[in-house]
């Protein structure tokens, strides 16, 4: 059994001397990449972004509504994820930015409103015969009694498709961030929401690393079906620091001449990293290290 309290070992003691590195970077990608996929906020901002935003219009109703959409995404498609996660993300964009520009807010707020309507096209857009519409995912469970003891059910059906990189890191991000979202508020963690979050990484298993494009004579591809070369040049990494530093050489090396499409660009990979560290961060270390090796495969991807 997977449990963060007899996986609560010091980082620096699981990944030697990757502390500056890993706050810089998930510090760098926190805002800007998570609503985009609401995977790129960090519990390593912790220390450092304390202040709470109490006065903003982004408040808690945002996370519980997140997490109910994330409960119920499995009654569309593993995708429809994103819905509930873009809640949680500009709830936790606010949270850590307390000094966020009103116009920034009121943007983010304008996004979230028009993802409630059923504008995202991860929802039922998506699963056109999915029998529940967009913003009933969004709807209050029946009232029960939480149970913190529920949030490492989580972190054990992560696990069962962290072996190999799925929907572009999809399943790490959606577990990352309710298990972020239950560890700070466990009033939420409720059989409902707990047992909907399992039954969307449930929908990972069998799925797909993804997929990309390879030019006008093969078009889009599914990662499954592409051979690598043995030596494609990625970097080879086994820890935290070594994932960070490989998404960030990546980010900086890309030669914007070159046209990339597929497997969630840059910006799922960077957030897919920053998932890994927020599962590390949460106390689940051994299971996030078991993710890195699926990141650098999505990262040759």
């Amino acid at each position: 059994m997977i449990s963060s309290a007899t996986l609560d070992h010091p980082m620096d003691q699981q990944f030697p001397g990757n502390r500056l590195p890993r706050r810089a970077f998930v510090r760098l990608t926190a805002v800007t990449g998570g609503l985009a996929v609401a995977g790129g906020l960090s519990r390593s901002t912790h220390a450092d972004d304390a202040a709470t935003n109490t006065t903003g219009n982004l408040d808690r109703s945002y996370l519980e509504a997140g997490l109910n959409a994330l409960a119920r995404a499995h009654q569309m498609s593993s995708m429809a994820g994103h819905l509930g996660a873009s809640m949680i993300a500009g709830y936790y964009v606010a949270r850590q930015r307390p000094d966020l520009d009103p116009a920034i807010e009121a943007g983010i707020q304008d996004d979230l409103r028009r993802v409630r309507g059923g504008e995202s096209v991860f929802g039922q857009r998506m699963s056109r015969k999915s029998k529940i519409a967009d913003a009933e995912l969004f709807e209050p469970f029946a009232k029960q009694k939480a149970d913190a003891t529920l949030i490492d059910g989580i972190a054990e059906g992560l696990q069962k498709s962290i072996d190999k990189p799925r929907q572009s890191g999809h399943n790490v991000i959606f577990a990352s961030l309710a298990i972020r979202s239950l560890q700070d508020h466990p009033e939420y963690a409720t059989p409902a929401v707990v047992d909907g979050i399992l039954k969307l990484m449930n929908l990972f298993q069998n799925q797909t690393p993804g997929s990309g494009y390879y030019g006008k004579a093969k078009g889009r591809l599914h990662g499954n079906k592409i051979t690598l070369p043995e030596d494609d040049a990625t970097p080879v990494y086994d820890n935290i620091d070594g994932m960070a530093g490989a998404v960030l050489d990546e980010v900086t090396a890309q030669d914007p001449s070159i046209h990339r499409s597929g497997y969630g660009g840059l910006v799922h990979l960077i957030n897919h990293a920053a998932a890994i560290t927020d599962q590390a961060d949460a106390g689940y270390v051994e299971l996030a290290a078991l993710a890195i090796g699926s990141h650098r495969q999505h990262l040759r991807l």
